[in-house]
């Protein structure tokens, strides 16, 4: 199976919408209400899966995150064995993903320029074309 079959792109969704709601179960304290499961890679031979997750908040928050879900990776594997019906279950990798932080940080940093842009209009006196 090639890596991007479409067989293995299915099996890439079905795994992430099976862990986007594994993760929400995790009683660990140190695992975010905010985790988002951005994208899964299960490998052609179904041996591993990459899972890239995005948090909400500081930096503390997304390696208490990590740290939560490496901890309870038996606990999420088992889940994704009883869900999604797969000849071998993946051993499960996660990864963080700061794609939502930085484009949280990208939006605020327009919002910013753009004030500011407004601001200095204001102070000449120009009016908005």
């Amino acid at each position: 199976m090639r890596k991007n079959s479409a067989k293995n792109n299915r099996i890439n969704g079905e795994v992430q919408r099976a862990l986007s709601s594994i993760i929400r179960e995790v009683k660990d304290p140190r695992v975010s209400p905010f985790t988002s499961v951005t994208d899964v890679f299960v490998a052609p031979d179904l041996k591993t899966c990459k899972v890239y997750i995005s948090v909400l908040g500081d930096e503390k928050d997304r390696e208490e995150t990590k740290e939560g879900l490496d901890s309870a990776k038996g606990f999420v594997r088992r889940e994704l064995a009883r869900i999604v019906n797969l000849r071998n279950t993946p051993e499960i990798v996660f990864l963080m993903d700061g794609s939502i932080a930085y484009g949280v940080d990208m939006s605020k940093k327009i919002d910013d320029v753009m004030k500011h842009d407004e601001e200095s209009r204001a102070m000449r006196g120009e009016e908005d074309v």
